[in-house]
């Protein structure tokens, strides 16, 4: 199952710890994160299979947070296979995830006193959504991992529980040819999943329906904001390199004031795209991440033009108007891959319509600035 839509979509590589199949051992030392949900194991017809708990410690709280902020993403993942939750027996649900280590927190966490055995694909630390967009949740991992941990010999019925937001990349019809189990797709989010099988594997209309509220939006944009540090430090050494061109060549006063002010702007054009705009993304006009985020750093950007007028001349201006219009609406754009509202040819679609538009804003604003100095 999948938790609802978590955070980028970033992967990455860690060695597998436990058994990813029902028999089997690994050689591999467990990463010490795994010690706080592994909790013994189940034996089965196919060997040992691990168990796990569904509390969420403080551990795993820490491991979200550093998640949330881009710390050690690379390395948080579980080890693919299947996993036993409480005491499941042979007529237990199989309930298919990811195995990014949040997602699959979310989904021990939010099926507590239900036995159940957990299939976790290796989509290489990606959330549901990404991966199957990506193709690593999808039906070749999906028809390996049931055939790896043997599931066929470890429950009595041939059915397995997808997340909908898994359905992009799995083919349902040639899961059953590859393996021999049906796929049934479950609700978008885990803590539905008991009402999904209380009422007979059949999911409302709520249950299917993705919504994105603020608190989900703003949750993703310390990662986004991380993500950005690097080139927006080099662009910060670059801005206070041509803050100090002038008509006497270079003049490091200059360079210090209006590099700071640069890179003010920046920042505000950053904060507007990350901040600003998920958080009013309903209310923002457009359909387009990109035009969402270049009127929330237009309309900020005109605010500060008014706050501080008099004091900036034209040139400067229309160059703070222009380079936090372009700022914004690019990072803006970044974001729409945290949302579930776009597809990635949608996403190819906008950026290659906006990468242009913005790149001709930022060189105008930069001509404009650096200009601006001669006129003084």
């Amino acid at each position: 199952m999948s938790e609802k839509k978590s955070g980028g979509c970033c992967a990455p590589p860690v060695g597998s710890a436990v058994p990813c199949c029902g028999g089997g051992t690994s050689s591999k030392a467990i990463p010490r994160y795994e010690d706080t949900f592994l909790d013994g194991q189940v034996e089965t017809p196919a060997g040992p299979v691990p168990r796990v708990h569904s509390r969420v410690g403080r551990g795993d709280l820490v491991g979200r947070w550093k998640m949330r902020w881009g710390i050690g993403r690379d390395r948080y993942r579980v080890a693919p296979g299947l996993y036993a939750l409480g005491a499941p027996g042979a007529d237990a649900p199989v309930l298919v995830t990811a195995n990014y280590k949040l997602t699959f927190d979310v989904v021990r966490r939010d099926v507590a006193r239900l036995d159940a055995w957990i299939l976790v694909l290796d989509t290489q630390g990606v959330n549901v959504w990404c991966a199957a967009g990506e193709g690593t949740f999808g039906t070749g991992e999906v028809i390996r991992r049931v055939t790896e941990a043997r599931l066929a010999e470890v429950v009595s019925h041939r059915t397995i529980i997808l997340p909908q937001l898994g359905a992009p990349g799995v083919a349902a019809h040639e899961v059953r040819k590859g393996c021999g189990f049906s796929v049934v797709y479950g609700p978008v989010r885990a803590r539905d999943i008991r009402s999904f099988l209380e009422a007979g594997r059949k999911a409302s209309p709520a249950m299917r329906s993705v919504d994105f509220p603020t608190m989900d939006r703003l949750v993703l944009t310390p990662v986004e904001i991380v993500g950005l540090l690097r080139p927006a430090g080099w662009a910060a050494a670059v801005l206070f390199l041509l803050a100090g061109v002038g008509p006497g060549i270079f003049s490091p006063g200059a360079a210090w004031e209006r590099g700071f002010a640069a890179v003010a702007v920046l920042a505000a054009g950053i904060l507007a795209g990350a901040v600003v705009t998920p958080a009013l993304l309903p209310w923002l006009p457009g359909r387009a991440f990109s035009v969402k985020g270049g009127l929330a750093g237009g309309v900020l950007a005109a605010c500060a033009v008014m706050w501080e007028r008099g004091a900036l001349d034209a040139p400067t201006t229309l160059a703070l108007l222009l380079a936090m219009t372009a700022v914004s609406s690019f990072v803006a754009m970044n974001f729409t891959g945290a949302t579930p509202f776009t597809s990635p040819s949608g996403v190819e679609r906008e950026m290659r319509r906006a990468l242009p538009v913005q790149a001709a804003l930022t060189v105008v604003a930069g001509l404009l600035w650096v200009g601006g100095a001669f006129l003084h």
